[in-house]
């Protein structure tokens, strides 16, 4: 990712409270060589995310076809996750999307946007959302209604 992907990342990743703690873990994309078809760069892909997650955890795919949140109905949605307890992992694909292994165990599928973004952008637009619905629920100021 170029640097600044990683710099908005991180700052954003700081600034959450010592009770959540945010990892990032970057899934090694298959190599699109030309004999290798879509599905199984999916595939290959899928197994090396399901491997990556926490036992148990809940999974939340970004999906151009999911439903659209406000920032309020994910400060919800947190909170009782926060009461249930447990990981929750979001997943973001690659340039082929994800398989759909992955997203037919995910609790939800979510969209950001109708638009298309790049993957990078994404992983920024979501930890902000996800620091935004956070603020939310702690009554800090960063979020105003």
């Amino acid at each position: 990712m170029p640097e600044w992907i990683n710099t908005a990342f991180s700052e954003y990743a700081k600034r959450f409270c010592q009770d959540i703690t945010v990892h990032l873990h970057e899934i090694k994309p298959e190599k699109r060589t030309g004999h290798k078809h879509k599905e199984h760069i999916l595939q290959m892909e899928c197994q090396r995310i399901k491997s990556a997650l926490p036992a148990g955890c809940r999974i939340i795919v970004l999906d151009e076809h999911g439903k659209q949140w406000t920032t309020v109905q994910l400060a919800d949605t947190i909170e009782q996750w926060m009461l249930e307890g447990g990981d929750s992992a979001f997943i973001i694909g690659g340039a082929d999307g994800l398989h759909d292994e992955i997203k037919s165990t995910s609790r939800h599928l979510l969209s950001l946007s109708r638009l298309t973004f790049p993957h990078g952008l994404v992983r920024v637009m979501l930890i902000e959302q996800l620091y935004r619905a956070v603020s939310l629920i702690k009554n800090h100021p960063y979020h105003r209604i």
